[in-house]
């Protein structure tokens, strides 16, 4: 193919392999960077791990494969008497060599994998008391624990954080956004930022991330601009693979088939996408890879209530499209209310922007004010009094009452959406069944957002617990063992943050430990088959 853009189809490759040294120079000419209808050979290159996503899951995950290690500190005294007499009993090893399993049992938090709930009250111990104790880790570079590695993202590092609404608070702190290694107080200072309260802007937290990328010295393993097409599994019949490669890699499996014909083998992984040259051109790429990781995070495609007339352009899906028209003066002396659906921190936000800039809203929910599973329930009034603003209106603003008829806020507790109409109106259905028609200005449907995983085999829905079902955060996440990340359905892919249920950064940095234990544990297998003369595969030594 002719490529436009400045960066040729044999730059790209050799960027991607760069950082890997000169024992991969003969290698370099062969690398997967090839045609849709050319047939991978055994020659290629193969990565140990391909992780795809650059958000602060797949910046987590680098940091631990680059070789950091986290050590007990010799002064920390963990307020857990009983972790803390655990760590006590291998001080001298990194919490990566460790037994996450025995350290983390009998844990309790607001994670439901074990791993993330240590990793983080290691991090951040007695947070969710109130406590503001400093970690009893400190961090040290190992290089002999280096796993090559590279990391692809569609945007530069920070991922979802650089396209969310900047006028937001986060919901957590600043300090519980932050990274292992570098203090997010610290930078914001050194920065000379303002940081006025705990709470932080988007933006803030985005700058942080790239930053951290390039102070940890990971830029080398990470790509920007880049989109996946397809991730997919590699067989080969035994008896060519016998002749071209005797022993094979640890992770490769065997697959009879059930016709009687001759067995496969369930070999790496090929990762295909593009890359976006600065001219707009597509590079296209393919690699192959030992273990893949899934960081995509949730925030591809946004929820939908999948009714009559949701496509109409005055049917928006996320919170800067809202921006975008207030911005505008779009929504300016328009005499119908904004129609706000859902009742997730996203709405809430969408409502205090709307009363912010004086937009009557009308807040439709399915839930009753008093469900305990409410995220409001979950939030201390001193800390999110805007929240709390929000949902005392929810409660006390209800359109049953009389005095609400002519309210700038006027919420519909337990109501569906049964359709939008092409004149801007909208009909709701309570729980008792009765039809209500509402006349609006514009739609905000905020009801989550789910993964995008179309480059996988059937969109990754048969890992999920619930087979052949959309992968969600809360419904259906991927299907882990709690321990390695690795996805029980699927060996060498594994799977951290949102996508196993860890929406909160305090609790994704626990899928980078247990997924970095894993594949170190496979490497130094690896390395001794190695000098024992017994084979190695194809990966990058």
């Amino acid at each position: 193919r002719t490529y436009s853009g400045t960066e040729t189809e044999g730059q790209l490759l050799n960027s991607f392999v760069q950082y890997f040294g000169g024992s991969l120079a003969r290698k370099i000419k062969r690398m997967p960077l090839i045609e849709e209808t050319v047939l991978p050979g055994d020659s290629l290159l193969t990565l140990p791990v391909v992780i795809i996503g650059n958000g602060p899951s797949g910046i987590c995950l680098s940091y631990l494969l680059s070789g950091y290690r986290p050590y007990l500190s010799p002064e920390a005294i963990h307020p857990n008497p009983v972790l803390h007499t655990k760590l006590e009993e291998a001080r001298h090893l990194s919490i990566v060599d460790q037994d996450l399993e025995y350290l983390s049992e009998g844990l309790e938090g607001r994670s439901s994998n074990p791993v993330a709930v240590l990793f983080d009250t290691l991090l951040h111990p007695d947070a969710d008391f109130g406590y503001d104790y400093p970690p009893v880790l400190h961090w040290k570079l190992e290089q002999h624990n280096y796993i090559p590695h590279i990391v692809l993202g569609k945007g530069p590092p920070g991922g979802a954080w650089h396209s969310m609404e900047g006028s937001m608070l986060t919901i957590s702190f600043g300090d519980w956004m932050e990274l292992p290694g570098l203090s997010f107080k610290e930078w914001a200072a050194s920065k000379r930022r303002n940081i006025k309260s705990d709470r932080v802007m988007p933006e803030e937290i985005a700058c942080y991330y790239k930053h951290y990328v390039k102070v940890m010295g990971l830029q080398k393993n990470f790509r920007d601009n880049v989109y996946i097409t397809s991730v997919s599994r590699l067989y080969r019949g035994k008896d060519d693979e016998d002749r071209s490669q005797q022993n094979e890699d640890i992770s490769t499996q065997h697959l009879e088939m059930e016709d009687g014909q001759k067995s496969l083998i369930k070999r790496n992984w090929e990762v295909r996408g593009y890359q976006r040259a600065t001219d707009g051109s597509h590079v296209p790429f393919c690699l192959f890879a030992e273990n893949v990781a899934l960081a995509t995070g949730t925030f591809d495609s946004p929820g939908r209530l999948q009714v009559e007339g949701e496509d109409f352009p005055f049917v928006l899906h996320s919170m800067s499209d809202f921006g975008a028209a207030i911005s505008k003066g779009k929504l300016r002396g328009k005499a119908d209310p904004v129609l706000i659906v859902g009742a997730g921190l996203t709405a809430a936000d969408a409502v205090l922007c709307a009363c912010n800039n004086n937009i009557p809203v009308i807040h439709v929910f399915r839930r009753r004010v008093t469900d305990t599973s409410l995220i409001f329930k979950q939030l201390p009034k001193k800390l999110y009094p805007e929240y709390h603003k929000v949902y005392h209106m929810m409660c006390t603003q209800s359109h049953t009452m009389d005095s609400n008829q002519h309210s700038a806020y006027t919420s519909f507790p337990e109501h569906n959406v049964l359709s939008f109409k092409p004149e801007m109106k909208c009909v709701l259905q309570s729980a008792s069944g009765l039809k209500k028609i509402l006349k609006f200005s514009v739609a905000l449907v905020l009801i989550g957002s789910h993964p995008n995983l179309f480059f996988l085999k059937d969109q990754g829905h048969s890992i999920g617990h619930h087979s052949n079902q959309p992968i969600t955060c809360k419904g259906n996440p991927i299907e882990i063992d709690p321990y390695t990340y690795e996805c029980t359905k699927e060996a060498n892919l594994f799977a951290l943050g949102p996508l196993v249920g860890d929406n909160f950064v305090r609790f994704l940095k626990g899928g980078a430990l247990g997924i970095a234990r894993c594949l170190a544990i496979r490497q130094k297998k690896k390395h001794e088959l190695i000098e024992r003369g017994d084979g190695g595969g194809d990966g990058v030594p």
